[in-house]
């Protein structure tokens, strides 16, 4: 079996880089309270965790400048405006 099949009864989706963009944009969205956990825990903010996961995609965006096709440019600066706009309004309000 190869790395990418996956196990026998866990069918798993195709990932492919926006469902990875979006992987980690859920995941900074969770820690800014903005969408419930998905392990059902109540919704909690985390604004170093969700900084965190920004500067990871910061850091993904400036290490695939030249590489990346027009819509995953595009997909990966929306992700990155949305989060830190919703970062910024989080950040206002827990210190407001």
């Amino acid at each position: 079996m190869s790395p990418s099949s996956p196990l026998p009864g866990s069918e798993l989706p195709h990932v492919d880089f926006h469902t990875f963009l979006l992987s980690l944009a859920s995941s900074a969205m969770v820690h800014l309270g903005r969408v419930p956990d998905p392990s059902g825990a109540e919704l909690e903010t985390n604004l170093a965790m969700a900084r965190q996961t920004i500067d990871i995609l910061v850091m993904l965006r400036d290490k695939t400048h030249g590489n990346l096709d027009a819509n995953e440019a595009v997909l990966l600066d929306r992700v990155l405006h949305d989060l830190r706009l919703a970062w910024v309004e989080e950040s206002k309000a827990k210190y407001s």
